[in-house]
């Protein structure tokens, strides 16, 4: 068996745990362990048992290192890269009090309307967290549970996001990174610290909070006994403090201040998001205006409905998921789980233009169309965002890195080329979050820059697909009707 040092980057989604297990030296990719997860809920619910997301992470660690032949004696990192928002509440030993609130759960809408109103608007909460409350934020779900579930808000003693909690688990340390913290808003990404006085306006107890490490790659200690025991590994490991799976998707892909600065990405997953890593500290209503886990900024504009929302379509019609055509004529916005981007938390699917002549397939199409719309709109604000003049050429010819498991498929890729008119990257690598993660785990044990390292792997390398030329008759259609449309789909 290889003695060769590798690290364990772990990529804990909404779905699912990957724990890719990474040549130290060189970055390659030796194997990826998987674990299911469960999702519950209805009419907007979305919650999971952190316990399960736990056991998830040992069984996945387990399957990757038997997969890759590697003894744990070689493993020399770990880090954690979450799904972002999600709020956890423990009780004094640690433990869950209740199910997580999930990202995508809608539940909240009403107290993240009320709060951004409590501070004045939009401008206000801008100003200091770079984004404006919505469903998903931590806020508004911490809002949601104390006015639906007081009993358990009182008894919470501690708050963690889902990377936090899983970086406790291991190290037995209570830390958080900017890049995460920065999707609660209740943390200032200008002074890059907990604000107090939003804590106190959604009346949240700064001690519940863990600490902030100075980046996702700092190291924040090692494996203790127990987690040691439960994952089968030396208890020496590093442990690096983890971020959000968004921000670990920019290292993996070299996007940072060691890396690609403003370089637009396009990632196609249960979420589709635009992002682009940044120095520049973004302050735009219709972005979220993250941290990076170095230390850098990641503008980013999210949709809650994605690759799930279309194969949802394609099971209605009885179609795979490639058997698309070009939209003809149609408009399907498909909502079906509300709306983050455009801020439609009640929002359902629309459908307009069928008619006699209209194929399933057409009809599968327009589904793409309106998803990829819905992501690509974005896509000038955070360029913006990043102080750039989107009608510039030389930025309107900056290649679109397209990432996320709807980047495999022919479908969505020719979307996204005929919609956008811009070249596309396709990184040849397909675990991102997970590779991303590994990189901060490699930087935790050696003191190395963790984007820097990502762009020495290459782990963001791949094809390069030619701009077509861009469908802007398709564009403009979806882009009336969402328009006329918005007052319905708001109710």
């Amino acid at each position: 068996m290889s003695q060769r040092p590798v690290v364990i980057g772990v990529d804990s989604s909404t779905q699912s745990t990957k724990a890719a297990v990474v040549a130290a030296e060189d970055g390659a990719l030796l194997a990826v362990g998987r674990a299911p997860h469960t999702v519950t809920g209805e009419a907007g619910a979305r919650e999971s048992d952190p316990e399960e997301w736990w056991s998830a992470l040992a069984r996945a660690v387990a399957d990757g290192l038997r997969q890759a032949a590697v003894p744990p004696a070689a493993v020399t990192g770990i880090a954690v890269a979450g799904q972002q928002h999600g709020l956890v509440t423990l009780d004094p030993a640690g433990r869950p009090l209740r199910p997580s609130l999930l990202w995508n759960d809608t539940r909240s809408a009403p107290q993240a309307a009320a709060l951004t109103h409590a501070l004045g608007g939009p401008a206000a909460w801008l100003a200091r967290t770079g984004s404006v409350p919505v469903a998903s934020m931590t806020a508004a779900k911490w809002q949601w549970l104390t006015e639906h579930e007081p009993a358990v808000a009182e008894r919470t003693a501690a708050v963690r996001l889902p990377h936090d909690f899983l970086t406790e688990r291991l190290a037995g340390t209570a830390v958080t990174d900017p890049g995460d913290a920065s999707g609660t808003c209740w943390y200032d990404t200008g002074r890059a610290a907990y604000d107090p006085e939003l804590l106190a306006l959604i009346d949240l107890d700064p001690a519940l909070l863990p600490a902030v490490a100075p980046t996702g790659a700092t190291r924040v200690g090692t494996l203790n006994r127990a987690a040691a025991e439960a994952l089968g590994l030396p208890a020496g490991v590093a442990v690096a403090a983890g971020t959000g799976d968004n921000m670990a998707a920019a290292v993996g892909l070299g996007l940072g201040t060691g890396g690609l600065l403003d370089h637009p990405v396009v990632s196609l997953g249960t979420s589709g998001t635009v992002f682009a890593a940044t120095r520049a500290r973004p302050a735009s209503h219709g972005l979220s205006g993250f941290a990076a886990a170095d230390g850098g900024y990641l503008p980013l504009g999210c949709t809650l409905n994605c690759t799930l929302a279309v194969d949802r379509i394609a099971g209605l019609l009885g179609l795979d998921r490639e058997d698309a055509a070009p939209g003809d004529g149609l408009v399907l916005l498909p909502y079906l789980d509300g709306e983050r981007t455009p801020d439609l938390p009640h929002a359902t699917g629309l459908l307009t233009g069928l008619r006699h002549a209209t194929t399933p397939h057409a009809l599968l199409g327009a589904a793409y169309e309106g998803a990829v719309f819905t992501v690509l709109r974005a896509l000038d604000e955070v360029l913006t965002a990043c102080g750039l003049d989107p009608a510039d050429p030389a930025v309107r010819d900056r290649p679109l890195r397209l990432v996320g498991g709807g980047a495999r498929g022919r479908a969505w890729t020719e979307t996204v080329r005929r919609l956008s008119g811009r070249p596309v990257v396709v990184p040849a690598a397909t675990e991102l979050v997970a590779l991303g993660a590994a990189a901060l785990a490699a930087a935790a044990a050696t003191g190395a820059d963790p984007v820097a390292l990502a762009r020495e792997w290459g782990t963001g390398e791949g094809e390069t697909l030619p701009p077509v030329p861009r469908d802007t008759a398709t564009w403009e259609r979806i882009d009336r009707v969402l328009d006329r449309a918005h007052p319905l789909l708001a109710d």
